[in-house]
């Protein structure tokens, strides 16, 4: 038996036996920002899968198991497709339909006018930080992968996913995640169980982490007060990872949470299976 057939097998198997205690399934919505669950077949080896040449993971529900693709913001609606290869050679796709959403602009008053239009010096920071950011946006394990994501931090959802942002009247990226106003010390739970692989003070993100999930899927939470993970902690789903704040570039206290699913920062909703909400609440 070749090494990589042990090595499906003992994967499927491994799956097998997440699946067994019930993990729940994100919520699928085939829209820009979303995700899209496509059934796979568990019959023989598990394929390689990507979408736009980005590695996409692997998922299961009982004995069912799907590839879970993270649809980029900028999604023109209409057909895409998946690619699957198997060990052999063999190549597949599988087409799905990404349907038109569109997001509400927000306009926002920054007091600190360099996180708006940042100076000489602060943009030779930021480009610095941005090769720490795209080294834990594409970081890949093969762990299978942990999703029954919990909420955060109790708060008040102060900003949803997708809105195009505005700071002081200038537009910028929309928003790429979820904002939960809480106290400054409000204790941040890890979502999930996984791996610290990036922390540290960010210009624009302030004190920020990255735990890594399995197979691409990451959560970053961003304007922490204080950080009380490094990279290489491994944290359980529950732990406490550090407390809210407002530093970077923030209007108050808060946390900013995104989730990230191959190399794409989705709506962090569709994997809070507490968070009885969807991204046309109003809040």
């Amino acid at each position: 038996m070749s090494h990589t057939l042990v090595k499906n097998l003992f994967i499927i198997i491994s799956l097998l036996i997440v699946s067994s205690s019930a993990q729940a399934l994100p919520k699928e919505d085939r829209v820009p920002g979303g995700l899209a669950l496509i059934p796979i077949s568990n019959e023989g080896e598990l394929p390689r899968i990507t979408y736009n040449n980005k590695p996409i993971a692997i998922i299961s529900e009982y004995e069912n198991f799907f590839a879970m693709v993270g649809i980029p913001l900028n999604t023109k609606p209409g057909q895409h497709h998946i690619e699957l290869r198997w060990e052999n050679g063999q190549k597949e796709q599988r087409s799905f339909t990404v349907s038109k959403k569109t997001y509400k602009a927000q306009y926002l008053t920054i007091k600190n006018k360099r996180k708006v239009n940042p100076n000489k010096q602060d943009m030779e920071r930021i480009i610095s930080e941005k090769k720490r950011k795209t080294r834990a946006r594409t970081y890949w394990s093969d762990n299978i992968v942990n999703m029954d994501f919990i909420i955060p931090v109790d708060g008040r959802i102060s900003s949803i996913y997708g809105l195009r942002r505005f700071f002081n009247n200038q537009p910028r990226r929309p928003h790429s995640g979820l904002d939960i106003a809480a106290p400054e010390g409000t204790p941040i739970k890890a979502v999930e169980t996984g791996t610290v692989i990036e922390s540290g003070d960010f210009f624009f993100s302030g004190n920020m982490v990255y735990i890594d999930h399995g197979q691409g899927l990451i959560s970053m939470y961003a304007h922490m007060n204080r950080i009380d993970v490094k990279t290489g902690d491994i944290v359980n789903k529950g732990d406490i990872i550090g407390t809210v704040g407002q530093t970077g570039r923030v209007t108050g206290a808060h946390l900013h949470l995104s989730v990230i699913a191959n190399q794409t920062s989705i709506d962090p909703v569709l994997l809070l299976n507490e968070l009885k909400i969807s991204a046309n609440t109003e809040y």
